[in-house]
């Protein structure tokens, strides 16, 4: 019976992160004031007029050995889907000595 855990393939450790790294490119209309519409007495970053994002990676990291799984995951109502390439984690299985793999496509 599978109790849900996923393990590393490399180590087989369940100590595994979610991560999702950006790069975002904020852009600052120049006016007379100060840079950005809506900065008026003083530059604030986070009041950018435009942000793009340009670079974007979604994997699952194992803490113990540091391997890197691509993973590519997003939110929905009742939880997140994840879109993982087949075999690139593996469930728990209480039986002694086996593992299962978890579908290529699944929500969790």
């Amino acid at each position: 019976m599978q109790d849900g855990r996923r393990l590393c393939p490399v180590c087989r450790s369940s100590r595994l992160i979610m991560k999702y790294e950006a790069k975002y490119v904020y852009s600052y209309v120049i006016d007379e004031d100060k840079p950005g519409l809506k900065n008026e007495t003083e530059f604030l970053p986070f009041l950018y007029d435009r942000r793009e994002q340009v670079e974007a990676d979604q994997y699952i990291e194992c803490s113990s050995c540091g391997a890197r799984l691509p993973v590519f995951y997003s939110q929905v109502n009742d939880g997140f889907d994840f879109k993982m390439t087949k075999g690139s984690i593996s469930a728990r299985d209480e039986t002694p000595g086996a593992t299962g793999d978890i579908p290529a496509d699944r929500k969790y």
